[in-house]
C-alpha cells in the first residue's frame, strides 16, 4: 500500500483554515474538512488503496468534539504507518480574530455566552498542544485571503500537480459585446482590416493569407512585441498570486479576421514557450 502525502490543516477559528483547504484542493489535494478524527485512519487507508489519490488534506479543529481526545493517537498512527504527515497550523492575533468574527457575525464555536475575546483566548489555550506538533505555523493577522493563498502556493503547489495557470484566449467582435468572462481585453480595431480586401473578405483569421495581411504591417509587429512582453510580465504574477484561470479577450469589429489572427498568434507564441493555451473564436461564424 503506497504512502501518502497528508497535510493536517488546523488552527484557530477565523484564522483562514477554509481558505487553506480550498487552496490545497486547487493544488491537487483531495480535501475533507471536519472529518471526525476517529474516522481519519480508515479514510487514509481507503485513499492509500486508490491509485488516483496521492495527496490528501484534512481540516481538523475545535468543531469536532472528540478532537482533543483522539488527535494525538491518530497523528501518531499516521506517522507510524509511514505516511508523510505535516501539520499546518493557522493563527492570528486576538484583535484580528475579534474583528473577523464581528464582521461575519458568526458565533465562536467555543462560546458559552461569554465575550468574544474570552472565547478566543479559551480556544487558543485549548489548541496549544496541537500547535506544538505543527510543522508549519502561519500567522494570518496581516494577510488577505489572496496573500494567504500566495503563501500556500510557495509551499504546496508543485509543478507535478498540473494545476498551474490555465490560459484561454478568446477572439470576439465588439459589435456582439465583450465576453463576460474576460480578465484582459485588447482592442485590435486599429490594425489593417482584411474585410475591405475583396480576396480576403470571405476568409477568416485562421487562414494564412489573412494572417499574413494582418501581420505584415509595421504597426502589427510593434503591437505584438509589446503585447507578448506584457503577457510575459503579467502571467507569472497572476500565477504567483494563485490565480487558476486567465481569459485574454482579443476584439475587432466583427470577430472574424483581425482578432482571430492575433489570438492564433498568441497561442503560437505561448506554445513555443511550453504553455498550454486554449483558443476560442466566439464570433468567427457570424
Amino acid at each position: 500500500m503506497p504512502n501518502l502525502k497528508i497535510i493536517i490543516v488546523s488552527g484557530l477559528s477565523g484564522s483562514g483554515k477554509s481558505t487553506a483547504i480550498k487552496s490545497l484542493e486547487d493544488f491537487g489535494y483531495f480535501c475533507v474538512d471536519n472529518l471526525p478524527s476517529a474516522l481519519i485512519p480508515k479514510f487514509v487507508e481507503h485513499c492509500a488503496q486508490s491509485e488516483k489519490t496521492g495527496q490528501i488534506a484534512l481540516g481538523v479543529d475545535i468543531r469536532e468534539r472528540d478532537f482533543f481526545g483522539n488527535f494525538s493517537k491518530v497523528y501518531d498512527e499516521l506517522k507510524e504507518s509511514g505516511h508523510d504527515v505535516e501539520v499546518l497550523f493557522l493563527e492570528a492575533s486576538d484583535e484580528s480574530l475579534v474583528r473577523r468574527f464581528s464582521e461575519s457575525r458568526r458565533p465562536h464555536p467555543v462560546s458559552n455566552g461569554e465575550a468574544l475575546a474570552d472565547s478566543i483566548r479559551v480556544e487558543r489555550r485549548m489548541m496549544e498542544d496541537i500547535r506544538k506538533k505543527a510543522d508549519r505555523i502561519i500567522d494570518t493577522s496581516a494577510l488577505t485571503v489572496h496573500q494567504l493563498r500566495s503563501e500556500l502556493v510557495k509551499s504546496y503547489r508543485s509543478e507535478e500537480s498540473g494545476r498551474g495557470l490555465t490560459v484561454s484566449v478568446t477572439s470576439f467582435g465588439f459589435k456582439y459585446g465583450v465576453p463576460y468572462d474576460a480578465d484582459l481585453v485588447f482592442d485590435v480595431r486599429f490594425l489593417p482590416n482584411p474585410n475591405f480586401v475583396p480576396a480576403l473578405k470571405e476568409m477568416t483569421g485562421r487562414q494564412k493569407p489573412v494572417q499574413e495581411f494582418v501581420r505584415k504591417k509595421g504597426i502589427t509587429s510593434a503591437f505584438l512585441k509589446k503585447l507578448m512582453s506584457m503577457l510575459d510580465f503579467l502571467l507569472p504574477l497572476y500565477e504567483g498570486e494563485g490565480k487558476n484561470y486567465l481569459t485574454i479577450a482579443i476584439g475587432c469589429t466583427g470577430g472574424r479576421h483581425r482578432s482571430v489572427a492575433i489570438a492564433e498568434f498568441i497561442k503560437e507564441r505561448m506554445s513555443e514557450k511550453g504553455m498550454e493555451v486554449m483558443v476560442r473564436h466566439r464570433d468567427i461564424d457570424r
